[in-house]
């Protein structure tokens, strides 16, 4: 990658780590800060702590779609100051229904379409998904820190604290945008990134697209369930304090994360990540069932919650490679925002149905629903196809007529490693579907204009 391609990836990774980190710094602690707000039932809690997912679900995909009619910086920075808006109105509230506007407020600040669509806009075809790839990892990392740094800010600042920290991060990342990030010379429509309206149907429908959509909001249902959940039995059954909550995440965080890796090098070198996905699920079913009948010793709720987040980090580190695998070449964009909006529906109905359980079964049945739903979902990762061990790649091939970018893509396929081309004449772009170790590179990029260059 070129000097502007690095920094384009290092400064929209730290626009995206900065927003998350925010919002996941507050699930951890919320519901056991929520009781001292007016109108506190424990139902409110949860929907309060999850509607933020609602509204990105449902904006994200639109506001990634405006950014193409009237640029990419105006609406991330607009969708900025609505996230930070909606974390003042968060911090400055003294009732459940005030922090319910403000999560929603800060769900509607949904820029992640526009950014992933700027940064196509300013990286060349051939190195997208370096970067992709390095926004996914903020990503991680944010949430990673979050749920260690989140309960040390609770005990300091209270809720309140948290959420004008959060409104601080969210203005860091406008000043990124503004004074770091280049300004797109071009903004044009990226099927690798954006959504098709036209493919969105397809999509859906697609057998083991959809096995993964669903898949993906199981996973942030339990995770969210989870987050809300555990703290009121660590606090309530054990007397643990929140300040000294780090010393659990922290530990069980870097002992599950640092087995994702190896794993995942496994899964791809040995064409087995279907066997490392159904053993993940199983992973988190087992632990789900161990929070649940094991609850009353806290040792063994940090050794379920450690078999937990393993699972956890394996899903979350492996599915979106799924989804990039069983997309079609040219409509990766459309397969991804489906995905993405399953993912944010998950948190939403999680932290939701965490807080309607746990009002009116208790808080430890939540863990039995979560064993229950991973349970469903083991049962269609089995039935799941092998994945194509293909991977995704994008060639600019300059403007072409209609006849020119069929023959291309005839061509392109008879190279060698290359499973599928689709070669779009007004994007002036070939979209492939590659075997990575049989490619034949050289010849690849011979029909590539930046390779003329």
């Amino acid at each position: 990658m070129t000097a502007s391609e690095l920094r384009v990836a290092l400064s929209l990774s730290g626009v995206f780590a900065t927003r998350m980190l925010g919002l996941f710094m507050v699930l951890p602690v919320f519901a056991l800060y929520a009781g001292d707000l007016g109108g506190y039932t424990l139902l409110l809690a949860g929907f309060a702590a999850g509607i933020y997912g609602l509204t990105q679900a449902i904006l994200q995909i639109p506001l990634g779609r405006l950014s193409d009619r009237v640029g990419r910086k105006p609406v991330i920075i607009a969708g900025l100051l609505v996230f930070v808006l909606g974390s003042v109105v968060a911090a400055m509230a003294d009732s459940i229904v005030g922090v319910i506007i403000g999560r929603a407020l800060q769900g509607s600040g949904a820029i992640a379409g526009a950014v992933m669509a700027m940064a196509a806009d300013l990286t060349r075809e051939e190195h997208r998904t370096k970067v992709m790839a390095a926004i996914g990892m903020s990503i991680g990392l944010a949430f990673m820190v979050a749920v260690v740094v989140g309960p040390i800010l609770g005990s300091w600042f209270g809720l309140s604290g948290i959420f004008w920290t959060t409104a601080g991060l969210a203005v860091l990342a406008i000043l990124i945008i503004t004074f770091i990030v280049p300004t797109p010379v071009n903004t044009r429509f990226h099927r690798d990134t954006e959504v098709e309206y036209s493919w969105f149907k397809r999509v859906l429908s697609h057998p083991q697209l959809l096995r993964l959509d669903i898949g993906v909001l199981i996973l942030h249902f339990v995770m969210t369930a989870t987050m809300f959940t555990l703290p009121l039995i660590w606090v309530k059954q054990h007397g643990f304090e929140l300040a000294q909550h780090w010393k659990v995440w922290l530990p069980v965080l870097f002992f599950s994360a640092v087995l994702v890796l190896p794993f995942i090098i496994i899964g791809e070198k040995k064409k087995q990540l279907k066997q490392i996905m159904v053993m993940a699920v199983l992973a988190l079913t087992i632990a789900s069932l161990l929070i649940w009948q094991l609850h009353t010793s806290l040792w063994f709720l940090a050794l379920a919650l450690w078999l937990f987040l393993l699972g956890f980090n394996l899903l979350e580190a492996s599915l979106p490679s799924l989804v990039a695998k069983f997309a079609p070449a040219a409509h990766r964009g459309t397969a991804m925002g489906a995905f993405s909006s399953s993912q944010f529906l998950g948190a939403f109905f999680g932290a939701t149905a965490a807080g309607y359980i746990g009002q009116n079964f208790g808080e430890v049945n939540v863990f039995l629903i979560n064993a229950v739903l991973v349970g469903c979902w083991l049962g269609i990762v089995i039935s799941m196809k092998q994945p194509p061990y293909l991977s995704s790649e994008l060639v600019n091939v300059g403007e072409l007529d209609k006849e020119q970018a069929q023959a291309l893509a005839v061509h392109l396929t008879a190279i060698r490693g290359v499973a599928e081309a689709v070669v779009i004449p007004e994007d002036g772009v070939a979209y492939l579907k590659v075997d990575k170790k049989a490619l034949d590179r050289e010849a690849l990029l011979d029909y590539s204009i930046e390779q003329a260059k």
